[in-house]
């Protein structure tokens, strides 16, 4: 891929890359640009084909399924990153400034896998484990179960009594007041979120507070709606 086809395939989504990376990352892949800018002004093609491998190295952070990531993974064998096709200078100069400047207001869609990337991210049960180590007097009713395509269904931990694999019975009369087969990640994320009514995570609490009071919280919420 030549430095112009891969500031192409950037200008096209060049806000939602600035939302998408971190500001370290934002940072190495201006820089990557700046060194880039400047071998275009010289007229430069090797120093340009040293820039554009540095930022195809930075945009690597992208999560995997960005666009831009799919795309420069569908060029990674059309030719290495050299070539003397240099891009436009202006060009370079429009994506500097969507890096450079305040990162773009991440989309709904984005926000929404960040959230259950979250909480997929916390201790959990696979379907596997369950079914091995659940016993039949529990099943799963009542339990949140989160679906990941990556490793299947997901049953949180702070579900279950500390050390075995009862649920807790709070745990499961609360999902109920949280309508949670029905709406399971807002469920998980309203046990592993912060609560400004009972200062604290609902699931880190269990134990601490009276169930009452998770529950009278829950229904708050609810009722609130």
């Amino acid at each position: 891929m030549t430095p112009k086809e891969l500031i192409a395939l950037l200008l096209a989504q060049g806000e939602s890359v600035a939302a998408a990376l971190r500001d370290d990352e934002r940072e190495e892949a201006a820089g990557a640009l700046r060194e880039l800018r400047a071998a275009v002004g010289d007229d430069h093609a090797a120093r340009a084909a040293r820039a554009a491998r540095r930022l195809r190295r930075a945009l690597s952070a992208l999560p995997p399924e960005h666009p831009l990531s799919e795309a420069l993974a569908g060029h990674r064998y059309a030719g290495g990153a050299g070539g003397r096709e240099l891009p436009a200078p202006a060009a370079v100069d429009t994506l500097l400034d969507l890096l450079d400047g305040p990162p773009a207001e991440p989309a709904p869609e984005q926000l929404l896998r960040l959230a259950r990337e979250r909480l997929l991210a916390a201790p959990a049960l696979t379907e596997r484990e369950r079914c091995g180590l659940l016993t039949e007097q529990w099943g799963d009713t009542g339990l949140i179960r989160l679906p990941d395509p990556r490793s299947g269904p997901r049953y949180p931990r702070f579900q279950f009594r500390p050390g075995t694999l009862e649920p807790l019975p709070v745990v499961l009369r609360v999902n109920g007041i949280l309508r949670a087969d029905v709406d399971p990640w807002g469920a998980a994320d309203w046990w592993l979120g912060g609560n400004s009514w009972l200062r604290g995570v609902p699931a880190e609490l269990l134990g601490d507070l009276p169930d009452e009071e998770i529950e009278l919280a829950a229904a708050e919420l609810v009722e609130a709606d």
